[in-house]
């Protein structure tokens, strides 16, 4: 049901932009990860890692996806993710916005003069689920409307 909801709130969400073709909806076959995504946005489909870990999509514009998953070998909680990120000294990097769940962690900021944002599921059997959608701030009104959708939809086993 919640797929089916997500799916729902994405197709909304892309209504509005023209043109926009139906929702792709990617499965990682090596940890479940689930993501839905306009394919006709985010256009080429980057090599798989070795690792069978995600998969990347650019878009021609600038902006990337990227959905995947990671063994939690270090126990890792959604609050101390975020902890973490905002006390990053990366040149470049820095959390505009955070909110953590029980399971779930959200951040946004900007990396490299990009804006980001990122979405974590933290699952009961080990694995960080994880979408990271990454675009220029000149096509800020092109996918703004499309990150909540996007991140919604990431879900797994």
């Amino acid at each position: 049901m919640k797929c089916a909801r997500s799916v729902l709130a994405f197709v909304a969400a892309i209504a509005a932009i023209p043109s926009a073709a139906a929702p792709f909806t990617y499965t990682n076959e090596r940890f479940g990860t689930v993501c839905t995504f306009p394919d006709d946005v985010f256009t080429d489909r980057q090599p798989e890692p070795d690792n069978g870990d995600g998969q990347q999509w650019l878009a021609p514009d600038g902006a990337s996806l990227i959905c995947s998953g990671i063994l939690n070998i270090d126990n890792d909680t959604p609050r101390h993710f975020v902890a973490t990120e905002k006390a990053s000294t990366e040149a470049g990097y820095k959390v505009t916005y955070s909110r953590t769940g029980k399971d779930w962690a959200v951040l946004s900021g900007l990396k490299a003069g990009n804006i980001f944002y990122e979405r974590r599921l933290f699952g009961k059997d080990g694995v960080i689920r994880t979408v990271w959608i990454e675009y220029p701030p000149a096509v800020k009104p092109k996918y703004d409307p499309l990150v909540g959708a996007i991140a919604a939809s990431l879900e797994g086993p």
